[in-house]
């Protein structure tokens, strides 16, 4: 397995890279914008393919590199069903399995901190977000938060795992860089309460001061989002009322860009025909699947939010596959206009 832990001295902020070999897919979680560059040439260095960019929470402390690794890599972009951001390609929830190749995390969903924070579990580790740090906790006082949620996530779900479970935080101020369930049961002081009552008194007594960029952060890191206006504006975007009507077509295939998981909750429009967001490149290219199939049939994408499906559409138009088109705004959209999906 391939695995970095990156830093940024300025936040605090700890970015790991995951990897099942070199050569291979990758995931990336919680990466700060200004540190981009240097992620992109370690995953250079190390001959891997960026496929999934993840973060824990809406950060108040950094700007998310969410969207700037997107941007360059067409990636995935991941968060929580609760999450306020704009735009991300896909949802995740509790019990769900975050998976590239070779790999998979077990879904955690962690309140507290904020109502969007999330814990990824791998095999022998545990990747915390801002929930359980190495002798500490979040703060539970800004967006959302709540030190009884707090407990419960820290108390009911992380320190039930194994106590040799390595936790890796999304922070760190005092230069410690990995900690284990065992020791933080034993040695973290915001753990050595009595019950909920007393973690409650002892967060909300804590009369901490804002992030210093929580004003320019929080709205920056709401809105990342694809612009979907500027592939519209190129003819190449179907509203879900024409979609309806358009897949009546013998002519048009519509295609289905994502996981399998998500297929199985959302749904799937009937007759999609399902071609991973993962294999577009290889998909797309002469020889590939949708290439072959553009050859007599308009191609026509959707995914869950417009996201993958509007860099899809790009993509197949940059490979020369010109009438290709995608559903705006994705299955929600296409639930939100009244139409249905199968299981």
């Amino acid at each position: 397995m391939i695995f970095r832990q990156l830093f940024d001295q300025v936040s605090g902020t700890y970015t790991y890279l995951l990897a099942s070999r070199r050569g291979g897919e990758a995931l990336i979680i919680d990466p700060v914008l200004e540190k981009v560059d240097r992620y992109l040439q370690l995953i250079r260095e190390l001959d891997l393919k960026l496929v999934k960019a993840v973060d824990t929470h809406l950060h108040a402390d950094h700007i998310t590199g969410l969207g700037a690794l997107r941007d360059r890599t067409r990636c995935i972009t991941v968060m929580g069903e609760q999450s306020k951001v704009d735009v991300v390609s896909m949802r995740i929830d509790d019990g769900d399995r975050l998976t590239i190749e070779g790999m998979a995390l077990d879904v955690i969903y962690t309140p507290g901190h904020t109502d969007d924070s999330y814990c990824f579990r791998m095999d022998d580790r545990v990747f915390t977000g801002d929930t359980l740090m190495i002798r500490g906790t979040g703060r539970t006082d800004f967006q959302n938060g709540c030190p009884r949620a707090q407990y419960d996530s820290i108390f009911n779900r992380l320190l039930r795992l194994p106590d040799e479970t390595l936790v890796f935080p999304g922070h760190d101020y005092k230069g410690d860089t990995v900690s284990t369930i065992g020791e933080e049961k034993r040695f973290n002081p915001r753990l050595q309460v009595d019950g909920v009552d007393a973690y409650a008194a002892l967060m909300n007594g804590l009369n901490l001061s804002n992030p210093k960029m929580m004003d320019v952060a929080v709205p920056a890191n709401m809105h990342q989002g694809l612009h979907q206006e500027e592939v519209a504006r190129r003819g190449w975007a179907i509203a879900a009322e024409q979609a309806r009507t358009l897949i009546r077509d013998p002519g048009i295939a519509l295609i289905d860009l994502r996981e399998r998981s998500e297929r199985t909750r959302h749904g799937i429009i009937p007759g999609a025909l399902h071609a991973p967001y993962a294999d577009l490149q290889e998909n797309i290219q002469p020889g590939g699947m949708l290439h072959e199939l553009a050859e007599t049939r308009r191609l026509l994408f959707y995914c869950a939010f417009g996201e993958r499906s509007a860099m899809a559409v790009q993509a197949a138009q940059d490979a020369g596959i010109s009438t290709a088109c995608h559903i705006q705004g994705g299955i929600a959209a296409w639930k939100n206009a009244g139409e249905s999906a199968t299981g």
